[in-house]
């Protein structure tokens, strides 16, 4: 992939509109509704502060190109460690959903529970 300068020094604080926007953000930023699980693994919050990182890193770059690369690597380490606990938390939240059900649990209950799995795993095979 090739570094963007345009898009880098973008502000941070712009917002886009829908047409901008991948579609199932577009899609949050429209209201529409979204199916349970789909929603973003780590809290914009979160996303927020590592994106700031990362344009903090690509300004400073021309002129500490070493010192960006180390903290870049650093974010990178943290972003990792976020995803795989978010990642860990999910698979808790879903096992717990068809784990503790009887044995004669309604096919469409276990349908469900495998259709959010297959949601989680096709959004991880995009990244």
């Amino acid at each position: 992939m090739m570094y963007d300068q345009t898009r880098a020094q973008q502000p941070a604080d712009r917002t886009r509109g829908p047409d901008e926007l991948p579609p199932r953000t577009a899609s949050l930023a429209r209201g529409t509704p979204t199916a349970p699980g789909s929603e973003p693994l780590l809290p914009s919050a979160d996303r927020d502060k590592i994106a700031l990182r990362l344009r903090h890193v690509l300004n400073t770059f021309a002129d500490t190109p070493r010192e960006a690369l180390e903290e870049a690597e650093s974010a990178y380490d943290e972003t990792t460690a976020q995803l795989v606990n978010a990642l860990a938390e999910r698979r808790r939240l879903l096992r717990a959903g068809w784990e503790e059900q009887d044995p004669g649990t309604r096919s469409d209950e276990l349908r469900n529970a495998l259709r959010q799995y297959r949601e989680v795993i096709q959004r991880l095979l995009q990244l």
